[in-house]
């Protein structure tokens, strides 16, 4: 793919590396043109000096033929001056970094078909960390009415050695979640399990539950627990089968 970035900020450099590693071709936009030496000569990818809102300066950097234009600039008013142009000259992929979430709308309106805020990530994961320090990770999904949650099962854990169909039978599995990804050890790949997939000990699942759910996800697989087991300390049977 051919993608324009808009800001060589940290963000935009890190992004412009990471995009080059995967294949893709990168053409970076900005004002500094210090920022661009270094895009070229230390990353390896197109710069062009001069505003991300100039036309002139996009139609230089290919803005006609990019694939998808990611715009990361330190100012949402220009970032919202940069979906407009991506969406007139027919960008398939607009990606933007929001600050403000005010803008939320305006960059709908204008094309955006990502809209990235940054800070509600940081702060997401911050928050996600000290509530549910058990979790790898955790990922929202439609505007927060899905979570997918990462999570290594210890020694001894109550769900070691049974299959994702026991477990998912299991009454005290939270109702409408699933199990979803499989990684038994670290160094193989992550895999699509079915329900005759044995849950190893020090292996990682991926799990889809709704958030009212999470902490009780947790409780079941036994991580909020000393010992790992079902115990009575586990949120009642009858709580589980009532939650949707």
């Amino acid at each position: 793919m051919y993608v324009v970035i808009g800001g060589a900020s940290m963000m935009g450099l890190d992004l412009a590396t990471t995009l080059l590693q995967m294949g893709h071709t990168i053409a970076i936009v900005d004002t500094n043109p210090l920022a661009c030496q270094h895009a070229r000569e230390k990353i390896g990818v197109m710069a062009f000096e001069g505003s991300a809102v100039n036309t002139t300066v996009l139609m230089e950097a290919g803005i006609r033929k990019a694939d998808a234009v990611i715009a990361s600039l330190q100012d949402d008013a220009l970032n919202l001056a940069m979906v407009t142009l991506s969406k007139h000259y027919g960008v398939a992929q607009i990606v933007v970094r929001m600050r403000d979430r005010d803008f939320a709308a305006p960059y709908r309106l204008a094309g955006a078909t990502h809209i990235i805020s940054t800070t509600e990530l940081a702060i997401a994961r911050i928050v996600n960390a000290i509530e549910y320090p058990q979790v790898d990770a955790m990922m929202h999904f439609e505007q927060g009415q899905v979570e997918v949650l990462k999570l290594s099962i210890p020694q001894q854990c109550y769900i070691v050695g049974r299959s994702v169909a026991e477990v998912a039978q299991d009454p005290r599995f939270p109702s409408g979640s699933l199990i979803i990804g499989y990684q038994a050890h670290p160094h193989e790949d992550l895999i699509i399990p079915n329900g005759s997939t044995i849950l190893e000990n020090g292996s990682t699942i991926l799990a889809v539950t709704k958030p009212h759910l999470v902490r009780q996800m947790i409780e079941f697989m036994g991580l909020c627990t000393q010992d790992c087991g079902p115990s009575t300390s586990i949120i009642p049977q009858a709580s589980l089968n009532g939650a949707v």
